[in-house]
Order: C-alpha cells, then sequence, then structure tokens
C-alpha cells in the first residue's frame, strides 16, 4: 500500500460516496499554496455507500476532474475507508533491518489478519520504541483486501493518472490536522481534538490525542438524508434539491420544517459518537471538536453543536489564509473546505 515512501507531485484524489475531490498543492520553505482543484459529482449508482460499483464510471469522472481542474499532474494519492482496512499494532524487536522486519511480518501476518495473505494488501510502519516491552518497536501494520485497492488504481489509470499511494482515511485527516491546528484556540500538546466529517451517506469521528490518531469510527448517516427530505417535500428531483440546498430559493417553512430537525439528527449524531468514543477509551472529555464534510457548511451547525455538548467547536477548514494559484475560484474553494480534508491530506503526502 506504500504506507511509508516519500513522493512528489502527487495530486490528492478522495473518491467519496458521491464526488470526486481532486486537489494539488506545492509547497514553500513555510507554507502551503493550492495550484488547481476540482469537484466532479459522481454518477448516482457508481458508488455504495465508499464501495465502487461502477469502476469505469469513477474513472470518467476522476478524467473530468483533471481536466477542470487543469492539473499536468499524473501521479495521484488515493484513500480507503477505513471499514475497508485492518489495522493492527505489534511489538517487534528493535534494530531488525527493513527486511528482515518485512520477512517477519509476513510470517505472523496471519495471526491478525482474517484473510488469505496473498488476498491483502500489507504494509507496514514503525512508530518507535514500545512502552510495553522494552527492546522491541511499536510497529504498525495495515491490510485491506486487494479488490479495494486495485479497484480505485484502476479508476485513476481511466482516468489518466497513476495511484502511487493509498493511504487510509483517517490517516489523511490526520495529515490535514497538522495543517489547521493553528485555526483553534486550543494547545493541541497532550489535548484530545475530535474530528467530525459528516458527509453526504457517511459519518466518521476521528479523534487525535497530543496530534496522534488514537480512535475511529464510521457509520452511515449524511447530507443525502436532507437532500432527499427536500426532494419530498417541494417534489423537486434530486440534483434539484442538492442545488437549492446549497444556494438557497426554498420556501420560508424549509428552515424551521426541514432544515432545523435536521440540525438537531446531526447534534444527536454527533453526541453520540462521542458516547461511543468516551466508552472505548474510559475517556469523557474532549478540549475541541472540528466539524468537517460538506454538512459543517450548514449555517449555525456548529453554535448548535457546541452549545448543546458543551465543547468548544469550530469549522474545520484546511485552506483558510492559503495562498491560491491565479486559476482557482478561492471563494468557492473556502466553502468546500470542510469537504476537502481528504482530499488534502492526500495531497501533503507528496511532502512527507
Amino acid at each position: 500500500m506504500n504506507f511509508g515512501n516519500k513522493q512528489s507531485n502527487l495530486i490528492g484524489l478522495d473518491i467519496s460516496s458521491t464526488s470526486v475531490k481532486l486537489l494539488e498543492l506545492s509547497k514553500s520553505k513555510t507554507a502551503y499554496k493550492v495550484e488547481s482543484y476540482a469537484v466532479e459529482p459522481l454518477p448516482a449508482n457508481a458508488m455504495n455507500d465508499k464501495s465502487l460499483q461502477d469502476v469505469e464510471a469513477v474513472g470518467e469522472a476522476i478524467k473530468r476532474a483533471v481536466k477542470k481542474s487543469g492539473s499536468k499532474r499524473k501521479f495521484a494519492a488515493v484513500a480507503v475507508p477505513s471499514a475497508m482496512v485492518i489495522t493492527k499494532v505489534i511489538q517487534m524487536p528493535a534494530g531488525l533491518k527493513d527486511s528482515e522486519l518485512e520477512a517477519q511480518i509476513q510470517l505472523e501476518a496471519d495471526q491478525y489478519i482474517p484473510y488469505a495473505l496473498d488476498e491483502v494488501n500489507l504494509d507496514h510502519q514503525v512508530i518507535g520504541p514500545s512502552e510495553d516491552e522494552p527492546g522491541s518497536d511499536d510497529v504498525l501494520i495495515v491490510a485491506s483486501r486487494s479488490e479495494n485497492v486495485e479497484e480505485r488504481t484502476a479508476a485513476c489509470e481511466i482516468g489518466g493518472l497513476t495511484a502511487k499511494v493509498v493511504d487510509i482515511e483517517p490517516y489523511t485527516i490526520e495529515h490535514t490536522c497538522k495543517m489547521i491546528k493553528d485555526q483553534t484556540d486550543v494547545d493541541w500538546a497532550d489535548k484530545t481534538i475530535a474530528v467530525l466529517d459528516i458527509g453526504a451517506t457517511m459519518t466518521s469521528l476521528n479523534v487525535l490525542r497530543d496530534e496522534k490518531l488514537v480512535y475511529t469510527r464510521e457509520q452511515p448517516f449524511g447530507g443525502k438524508q436532507l437532500t432527499e427530505e427536500i426532494m419530498r417535500r417541494f417534489g423537486l428531483s434530486y440534483e434539484d434539491a442538492g442545488r437549492v440546498k446549497r444556494v438557497g430559493g426554498l420556501p420560508d417553512n424549509y428552515g424551521p420544517e426541514i432544515l432545523d430537525p435536521f440540525k438537531d439528527q446531526m447534534v444527536q449524531q454527533a453526541n453520540r459518537f462521542l458516547q461511543f468514543f468516551f466508552s472505548a477509551d474510559k475517556n469523557d472529555f474532549i478540549d475541541q471538536i472540528l466539524l468537517a464534510g460538506g454538512c459543517a457548511e450548514i449555517p449555525g451547525i456548529c453554535e448548535l453543536i457546541e452549545t448543546q455538548i458543551g465543547t468548544p467547536t469550530s469549522k474545520a477548514d484546511p485552506f483558510h489564509d492559503i495562498e491560491c494559484a491565479s486559476g482557482v475560484a478561492q471563494q468557492r474553494l473556502q466553502s468546500d473546505g470542510p469537504a476537502m480534508m481528504i482530499a488534502c491530506g492526500l495531497a501533503t503526502r507528496g511532502f512527507d
């Protein structure tokens, strides 16, 4: 899965449940710059949540996104969702050569992977000295069914790109958080930060402690439910419902009868996800919530979550005060920012 190799000139390519999001960054000594970006909707049946159902249709959407962005780069970083990945931290003797470590992991991996090893893509990364076993290193092993990786790389090829890195979505969020940590009033050192990403069909919670990912969970819930309710109540097509949801023009009863109940559902989902984390972590305190995904753009939702849950909440914006190339629509980029967290984390892999 090319978990640790350094790459350059990579496009960050997020294949989500409803769209392809493409981001190209450059970097100076002190800051990133957006060189190009595009968001291209996917056909209705191209994805089932985040599983590729029509690789050809996804590949054609990638091709359109590349053309729309104007990017000339040919290499991409993509990601698989956490639900398609098995991760395990194991202890291995310190000081092993890379070849020795890889051979040892291959020998022991079948203890942790419930599939035949020839059916998975397997990779590892040394985290550092183990606190539990002196003389050993903690090693993160990562595995995903080969079909999950191959479908994404095949879609990239159809789109005219070569996938050089296949990452894991929660770890891309961790990468992006390094860019946005200065936007909050919280010093992230020794603090617990929850990134709640509410997309079109899925919601994920990724919790970082001392800037390292410690917990992730994903469940079906998202803005598609709001779009479908707009369709039902006002007799619109799905495309028209999505458009007026973004740009406005709905009747006066939309707010109190449709939008406000959906916002209440968002608060309930946020609280539910946090309770799952508290139960798993035996920790009942979050210092900061960062709200990401397309639903983060709903007016007043950060304030509502903060009031109802009692935790400081702000919108995750990876493009706050970032420089953009002349061809980039900066206002639209700012609006899309909370939904670009994964694409942004993937794009930064070119500078690891």
